[in-house]
């Protein structure tokens, strides 16, 4: 009966990248199909498939960040809301995989959005 209020050890939410701690164990994950490339900066506002600006997330990942970018950002920035844009990966101990992707665009509006991937991230509020 008194071990009902005990505090049980949390469980990972989601997947668990803690040990895909290179970009060739990231590689060989996508390569078999696991993992999926995502641009920080996307092709289509300039940026290069180079591998400074390339993140190795989840399947599915990647179309969440492009739905934001094409549907939301890409408006924004061709109505001149918005001049400056920067995606920011976020990390949890020494895993390659990001947990989340931080997406500010602004100048002269402002949008932000936080894509939540896999650990902390998605036990945080």
């Amino acid at each position: 009966m008194f071990g009902l209020f005990k505090k049980k050890p949390s469980q990972p939410n989601g997947p668990d990248f803690s040990n895909i701690d290179s970009r060739e164990k990231a590689e060989a994950l996508f390569q078999r199909g696991d993992l999926e490339k995502v641009f920080l900066m996307p092709l289509e506002f300039g940026g290069e498939d180079i591998p400074q600006n390339t993140l190795y997330v989840p399947v599915g990942m990647a179309a969440v960040k492009a739905d934001i970018d094409n549907n939301i950002i890409g408006p924004m920035a061709h109505e001149g809301k918005i001049t400056k844009y920067t995606a920011t990966p976020e990390y949890q101990g020494n895993s390659f995989i990001p947990i989340a992707i931080n997406i500010v665009a602004s100048d002269p509006g402002e949008f932000q959005s936080i894509i939540k991937i896999w650990g902390e991230a998605l036990s945080s509020a």
